[in-house]
């Protein structure tokens, strides 16, 4: 009995991780709607965030905007698009700063004012998790990864 109890748990569980793929994206790219892309790779993505390209294909200036270091759609951003921590990429952020190269991308506490901060930007770009109401004025960007 305890067996086939245990078996049963066990194949259930399998099915539950098989229906949420791991892969299944935590976050939506947005930049402001007077923005022509529709697609970024994520390379290019990466730059924009770091700082190493400063400019849209149009020439408008970029403006990222990062939420705070501990919210979870932030991790899952920093991890899909630089391959990093979060940790890590602060710590990136910390030798520009004291080498006086860069500051970091503008920080937004909350999903609401990262959304507001696009809406009103049109060179922004930021990141936010899924299920965040966007509104007029903001679109989603569909990131484009390397083939493997």
């Amino acid at each position: 009995m305890f067996r086939w109890l245990y078996s049963t748990v066990l194949l259930a569980t399998c099915f539950v991780a098989l229906a949420s793929p791991a892969s299944a994206q935590a976050f939506i790219v947005i930049v402001n709607v007077a923005n022509p892309a529709s697609t970024i790779a994520s390379d290019d993505l990466s730059r924009i965030f770091l700082k190493r390209t400063v400019q849209w294909p149009n020439g408008t200036a970029t403006a990222p905007v990062d939420l705070a270091p501990n919210d979870p759609s932030r991790d899952a951003f920093t991890k899909a698009v630089h391959g990093r921590s979060v940790t890590s990429v602060r710590a990136f952020w910390q030798q520009q700063i004291f080498s006086g190269r860069a500051v970091p991308p503008v920080e937004k506490a909350i999903e609401s004012d990262v959304v507001a901060f696009v809406r009103r930007t049109v060179g922004a770009v930021a990141y936010v998790s899924a299920e965040t109401s966007l509104g007029a004025g903001v679109k989603t960007l569909d990131i484009e990864r390397p083939a493997r």
